[in-house]
Parts: structure tokens; sequence; C-alpha cells
């Protein structure tokens, strides 16, 4: 079950995880949005050793102000490995809240102060593109299709009751880190998204959901691709199989 009561006092310090590939035309927005949005927040940039000088900026900004911090890494290994990255960083250094935000300026801070206000009665807030409320902005259709796909098609094979599973803008409690097994988690992108949420559910937190409006980058290049897509289609199918296998064992042992 999950721990209660939740305390909105209880909420701070609040981690921003930035993961960061070729993202320096958008980094420095990002922050100072950040900053003006959520001024007592820190954040930590994690980048993937982009080629276009992004970690070397996210140093600049680090150097020039205290909430800001860097976390270096080698190679591109992907969305899932970068979030997991950050989130050990901030357990080590005893964050009460955790954020995920893409660095392209497609989540809104100036939504954040919400999403942390619902904190209060969650362990997971999820920011919401198709509640009521939510909407995305300049997006292909056919992007839109397959987003909306996907979480239709994660809802009906896990059986998870939110609208937007896939969605990378959400607020964890510490609590729920702690207790996900993170170094089991081998799923990226969309797939990545899903797997954390689920295994939140799975462990009896409380799941809510917010709407943001999400628009699409305007500088620089998305990162999804057919290979993303395709893991999401096969990992999301093989846990709803497992999750009716499992549902069958126990009609038939009550049987």
């Amino acid at each position: 079950m999950a721990e209660q009561p939740h305390d909105p006092a209880q909420l701070d310090p609040v981690l921003v995880v930035i993961p960061t590939y070729n993202e320096r035309e958008n980094l420095g927005i990002i922050i100072e949005r950040l900053n003006a949005a959520l001024p007592g927040a820190h954040a930590l940039v994690v980048d993937d050793g982009s080629p276009d000088g992004t970690g070397e900026l996210a140093d600049e900004l680090a150097a020039a102000d205290e909430r800001v911090h860097v976390l270096h890494r080698t190679e591109k290994a992907g969305l899932g490995a970068a979030y997991l990255a950050g989130f050990t960083w901030a357990l080590e250094h005893d964050y009460a809240v955790v954020v995920e935000m893409d660095a392209d300026g497609s989540h809104a801070p100036e939504d954040l102060p919400r999403m942390l206000d619902a904190l209060g009665d969650a362990d997971l807030v999820l920011g919401s593109r198709y509640v009521p409320g939510g909407r995305v902005v300049n997006w292909p259709k056919s992007r839109e299709v397959l987003s909306r796909g996907g979480n239709l098609y994660s809802q009906l094979a896990l059986g998870a009751k939110v609208r937007d599973i896939t969605g990378g803008y959400r607020a964890f409690r510490r609590a729920v880190l702690e207790k996900l097994k993170l170094g089991n988690v081998a799923s990226q992108g969309y797939c990545f998204q899903v797997d954390l949420a689920w295994r939140t559910i799975e462990a009896g937190f409380t799941v809510v959901e917010v709407p943001i409006t999400f628009t699409e980058r305007e500088r620089g290049q998305s990162k999804m691709s057919g290979n993303i897509v395709r893991e999401a289609l096969w990992r999301v199918t093989k846990w709803g199989l497992r999750r009716r296998g499992n549902q069958l064992k126990a009609l038939l042992r009550i049987k």
C-alpha cells in the first residue's frame, strides 16, 4: 500500500532531471523558465556526451547557479538509462521529489507547480495530455495518432487506469524510487515511461494525472525512432501476456 498520509510541506527539496543529447539551443531557455516557475527547485542535467557542446553549456550554467547540477555520461545510452542515472544521483543527494522533464521545451515548467500541488495527495503525478484540460500543440497528426494509440494499447494490455502512461513529464516521491527495483529496468523511450508507471501502480502507490500542454519542439530534432516504437510494442505485449497469465493462474487456484 502507498505510504500515508501525504504532507505537501514535506515536498522539498525538488530535483528536476533533464536528460540531454544535442540540446545546446534549448537548455539555457528551459533552465531559465524552470527557475522562474519554481525558484526553489534544483535541476540535474544528465548529458550523454553531446557533440554539440550541451555538456559544456551545462557546466557553465552550473558554475553560475548553485541550483544547477550536471552529470556527464560518456556515450548516448538512451533516455531510460539517463533517467535511471539521474534518479540514482537524486537518491544519493537526499531529494524528496524527483521530476522528469524534457530539455526541448515540450514540457512547460509553468505546469510544474500544479503537478507538485497534486503530489500532496499522491506518490506519482503524471503530466497528462489526454485528460480534460490537457492538449498538444504543433504536433503532426501522425505523431498524435501514434501517441494516443500507444496509450490505448498500454491501457488495454496492462489494465492501467491512466490516460497518458507514455508521457515523460512526471513527478515521483522519493519513496517510490526507493521501492522500485531500478536496477532491473532496461527499457527505453516510450517503453521506459510505461515501465516506470506500471511498476509504480503494481507496487501499490497512488498515481494521479494533471492536465498539461505539450508543445512540439521548435529547435533541434526529435529523438523518436522506429526502434523505440517497436521496443514499446514488444515489451508492453509481453507484460500484458504475463499479467493475463497471472490472472488465469489465480482464477484456477480459486476454483
